[in-house]
């Protein structure tokens, strides 16, 4: 059996595909949230859930909880006397879910989809592998949570094309993604995000509100640790009675003695106008990369729990101009969108007719000399290959040359990131390929990055001069993925490894405008000419859906023109 888990900041889900629809799965309280906390017992036993939360604020050193916002650091939380990583930590909830699941399901669970930030790098994504790989779990693939969202709204209106936005502000992490769909297939067209904006920045702003206004001043500086959580929790809770009212009170005991103030929802509104403002940049940007006007979006689809919030719902509707859609469950969405996904990779039958693209979050490519301006090679820089909400698989080339005099050898080394500073984005790899000493710029290297949707990247070097081609795979070391698995993989990218001008569609339109072309004379002549330079220019762009469109344009324009001829 296959689940589907939202491994949220706050909360944790899970979830599966059955009788055609899917079903969420309570724990062993019944709850169908299961908090992401974990805490050590005074018997040494570990705690998972609702009994690790509701020792926060009794036992702050000895529970830790909002791990998932360290994935892929080396940050280490410590549990009485020894120190977790954020994986060690998120391993002990999936462990409880998958737990939760067998008992519920009477079945063991071999495999899980989980949910991550479309916004976390490599070595988070690889981080969250490794939890799932501890708690015994087989990854058969992350989903970004948007994109999981996506499936448990889209699913119910395959038989419209319609875009629309997925706005998901969870505990921690801030994503959107636009979505499209369109015969059947439900197409991730952009995602952008904050990984370190979410819920507990709002609490954030009630506890530094709670600080200036308790006192003495120097409340709680005999144990800060304790006091911390105690303002954490108070601060939750006043940030969700303020989702229901105009004014709430926020109040705490420490040491036997009462403290409170009242809060209205209007200052803590203004309050809180930086992180309000934090989320319209990744609006803006999801909108710009998937090339779609706001108001050509039918729906902006809200989930996640801290969308509750009648500051964020009016932050939406004025960035906007109109309401959005609550249809569904803020906290419930991503793990049912997880079980659609993990019915999808069982290939239930239910699911035979729906598929679904995903797109690749960071830009991928490598580092190239940058030349001033009188010439002399400068510094190293980044240079994109596979753009940031390219619809994967994808595979991309870029042709470069050497760069100085005599070379022997080029080395490529491959980064994920956005910066044109190289240190301020990831290295993954690197791939070093023997060259002829010649001038600088007269040998030149193919470089083609194919990736899928698990993050498997093949980096291919060819050295045009002599034809030799040396080759980078770079996959989880982690990932656990069985060999056959992994060559699956790796033939299905081989299958995308080919220029677009070599395809075979391409080639024939191609070869029918120069033939058109050669049969003209003057202005008709240079016209075609003209559709010929403007469809290389789209097929040298390498965007499969473009290249389609320009495709059939530039035919239907042949067949007019050759139309005319025989008049």
């Amino acid at each position: 059996m296959i689940i589907g888990i939202d491994l949220g900041t706050t909360n944790s889900a899970v979830a599966v595909w059955r009788d055609g629809e899917p079903v969420l799965v309570p724990n062993s309280l019944g709850d169908l949230l299961t908090p992401s906390a974990v805490s050590l017992a005074d018997d040494g036993r570990l705690l998972v859930g609702m009994a690790a939360r509701e020792r926060q604020s009794t036992h702050p050193d000895q529970t830790a909880t909002t791990f998932k916002r360290f994935m892929g650091t080396p940050q280490r939380m410590r549990l009485g006397k020894k120190d977790y990583s954020p994986e060690e930590l998120s391993s002990m909830v999936l462990r409880s879910l998958k737990a939760d699941a067998e008992a519920w399901l009477g079945e063991p669970v071999t495999g899980a989809v989980i949910t991550v930030p479309a916004y976390f790098n490599d070595r988070q994504r690889k981080a969250t592998r490794r939890a799932g790989e501890l708690a015994g779990l087989k990854i058969e693939r992350l989903v970004n949570e948007p994109t999981a969202a996506a499936l448990a709204y889209g699913i119910h209106t395959l038989g419209e094309e319609k875009p629309f936005l997925v706005f998901d502000l969870g505990g921690g992490t801030f994503d959107v993604s636009l979505v499209e769909i369109f015969d059947g297939v439900i197409e991730v067209r952009a995602s952008a995000g904050d990984n370190r904006l979410g819920g507990e920045d709002f609490n954030a702003v009630l506890i530094k509100l709670a600080r200036e206004k308790l006192d003495p001043p120097r409340l709680g500086d005999d144990n800060p640790a304790a006091f911390a959580e105690v303002l954490r929790a108070a601060a939750e809770r006043t940030r969700r009675a303020l989702s229901e009212a105009d004014s709430a009170p926020f109040s705490i005991v420490w040491r036997d003695t009462a403290f409170d103030f009242t809060v209205t929802a209007d200052d803590f509104e203004l309050r809180c106008s930086d992180l309000l403002t934090r989320l319209r940049e990744p609006v803006l940007r999801s909108l710009r990369d998937g090339r779609t006007q706001a108001e050509g979006l039918s729906e902006i689809v809200m989930v996640g729990g801290a969308t509750r919030m009648p500051m964020v719902r009016r932050a939406v509707t004025r960035m906007f101009g109109r309401f959005p859609n609550f249809g569904l469950h803020p906290d419930h969405a991503i793990a049912l969108g997880a079980a659609i996904q993990a019915g999808l990779k069982a290939r239930n039958a239910d699911l035979d007719e729906i598929r679904l693209t995903d797109v690749c979050p960071f830009t991928l490519g490598v580092d190239t000399v940058d030349r001033g301006v009188d010439s002399r090679l400068q510094r190293r820089v980044f240079s994109p290959i596979i753009e940031r909400n390219t619809v994967v698989p994808a595979s991309r080339v870029k042709t470069f040359s050497t760069a100085q005099d005599g070379q022997s050898f080029v080395e490529f080394n491959v980064y994920q990131g956005e910066s044109h500073d190289l240190a301020e984005n990831i290295k993954l790899g690197s791939i070093r390929v023997a060259v002829p000493p010649k001038p600088a710029g007269h040998v030149s290297l193919d470089c083609r990055f194919s990736y899928d949707a698990s993050g498997l990247l093949e980096v291919d070097v060819t050295v045009n001069e002599t034809g030799v081609t040396k080759q980078l795979v770079i996959v989880d070391e982690d990932d656990g993925a069985a060999s056959t698995d992994l060559e699956a993989r790796r033939k299905a990218l081989e299958a995308l490894k080919v220029h677009p001008r070599e395809e075979a569609a391409n080639a024939a339109a191609l070869a029918r405008a120069n033939r058109c072309y050669a049969s003209l004379l003057a202005e008709r002549r240079e016209y075609v000419g003209m559709l010929i330079s403007r469809f290389q220019a789209v097929l040298d762009q390498q965007e499969p859906r473009a290249i389609e469109t320009a495709r059939k344009e530039l035919e239907g324009q042949i067949d007019q023109i050759e139309g005319e001829r025989y008049l």
